[in-house]
């Protein structure tokens, strides 16, 4: 007789649960969250003039008396559901900084925006995918110093676990780039204030009375690229000095503000703070740098406003997958969970510079350690401006309000009094097997959703 598996007999145990209902009331209403959040306690809701109680709920009648919520991971290998939630938070969340909507007036699809990529310097030659052409076809290349061959003939397909790995592990600057990866939010900074300083140069102006006439705003997010160096796709919007709710000067414009974007980039140069252990590094800004204009009219040339919303929505809920080049979901805390980590070769090399850079007294400020599994980026995957749009706390408000039905008369003049505290997360197998279910349901009937929308829409 064949022996029940783990999650075979946990979906014993719970359909003999009499409380099963209610917990598939509690997973559907995390929208399948694979890793939910355990909270126990109370909350008593009290008439603010006699002190009656109006409104009670307790978690001990639940199944394990326990309230399931979504964790709000981003990462669709963590948390398909949640990321997919927070995809759609981050669609519209740039979309409103391109077309307007959400406390953002739509007059700022005429304000100059252009879709700019930022990406990292070579810190040695990597093998690539060429578009069917040959990796890197040196002529008398030669070899390193190690006896590494620095050419290659081969031509690479996309998904070759080559592309991105370094022709000699022993020549690459792996120090040089984990600290540029730490020190990427100085040089997104350095970048911002120069553009100010050009535009001032080009208006012949202080900067201080040119930031009295524009303000620059910009939405952010950062991508791993194959070798393991991020790169930033940004949206940066040019507004009047009050924001978006003011026209920016007429005398800038989108071919204007792409010339000084170019020379504001080209001209960061830092240094990183001296240590004995290493000395000093420049920092600057890869010579690939990517200016598209974005459509405020129907140019095919241009692009979509949209499109870009969803590009950005994508790369932020990417998660480390299993030998992908952006490290783990979590951070290590030993070399042994870096030896063990699944990730390339090349990925292991870059977790142990910042273990090995961690452990020299005058970087301790860096955290590198606690950084080793994102490869010493630091940063959030994605950053705004303050006024460029609304925010993700607002979105989450405004959906929170929409399913809540509003309170009547009596619960208005009220007082609450909570008691939660956190017990645990994720589920057990069983349950998670229920949850991956529901969240695999939700997703088909939206599919199903906008594919009758989009046919009630060629229809009309």
């Amino acid at each position: 007789m064949r022996q029940l598996s783990e999650t075979d007999r946990d979906l014993v145990r719970l359909a003999n649960d009499p409380r099963l209902g209610r917990l598939l009331e509690q997973i559907a209403a995390t929208g399948g969250c694979a890793q939910p959040i355990h909270l126990t306690g109370s909350t008593t809701i009290y008439d603010a003039g006699t002190g009656g109680v109006l409104r009670h709920y307790d978690t001990a009648a639940e199944p394990g008396e326990r309230l399931l919520v979504r964790c709000r991971n981003r990462r669709a290998t963590v948390c398909p559901a949640c990321s997919r939630l927070h995809a759609g938070d981050t669609y519209h969340l740039v979309r409103a900084g391109l077309l307007g909507g959400k406390s953002v007036p739509a007059e700022i699809r005429e304000h100059p925006r252009l879709f700019v990529t930022f990406t990292a310097p070579s810190f040695g030659p990597v093998h690539r995918a060429n578009d069917g052409r040959p990796c890197r076809p040196r002529r008398s290349a030669g070899t390193c110093e190690h006896g590494r061959s620095r050419t290659c003939q081969s031509i690479h397909a996309e998904g070759d676990l080559l592309v991105g790995q370094p022709f000699c592990p022993d020549c690459y600057d792996y120090v040089g780039h984990v600290l540029w990866h730490t020190h990427a939010g100085r040089l997104w900074k350095a970048f911002t204030d120069n553009l100010y300083n050009h535009l001032a140069t080009r208006a012949g102006r202080t900067r201080n009375a040119l930031r009295r006439s524009l303000r620059i705003s910009y939405a952010k997010v950062a991508e791993y690229q194959q070798r393991g160096a991020i790169h930033l796709h940004a949206v940066i919007r040019l507004d009047g000095a009050c924001g978006p709710d003011s026209e920016p000067p007429a005398w800038v414009g989108p071919d204007m503000l792409a010339e000084v974007i170019r020379t504001a980039a080209a001209a960061v140069h830092l240094r990183t703070p001296y240590s004995a252990a290493l000395g000093e590094h420049g920092l600057a800004w890869g010579t690939q740098l990517d200016v598209r204009p974005l459509r405020s009219l129907d140019d095919p040339n241009e692009l979509a406003d949209e499109a870009v919303a969803a590009y950005v929505a994508k790369y932020v809920t990417k998660g480390a997958a299993e030998g992908s080049a952006s490290g783990t979901d979590r951070r290590v805390t030993s070399v042994d969970d870096i030896d063990h980590a699944p990730v390339t070769p090349h990925v292991r090399s870059l977790m142990r510079a910042c273990w090995r850079l961690g452990g020299i007294s005058e970087l301790r400020s860096l955290r590198l350690r606690a950084w080793a599994h994102t490869l010493g980026y630091r940063g959030h995957i994605l950053t705004k401006s303050r006024r460029y749009s609304t925010t993700y706390a607002a979105l989450r408000a405004e959906r929170a309000a929409y399913r809540q039905p509003e309170a009547s008369a009596e619960e208005r003049d009220t007082t609450v009094e909570v008691h939660w505290r956190y017990v645990g997360s994720g589920h057990s197998p069983g349950a998670a097997l229920i949850a991956a279910g529901i969240a695999e349901d939700l997703a088909r009937n939206r599919e199903i959703a906008r594919d009758d929308a989009l046919a009630r829409g060629d229809a009309g």
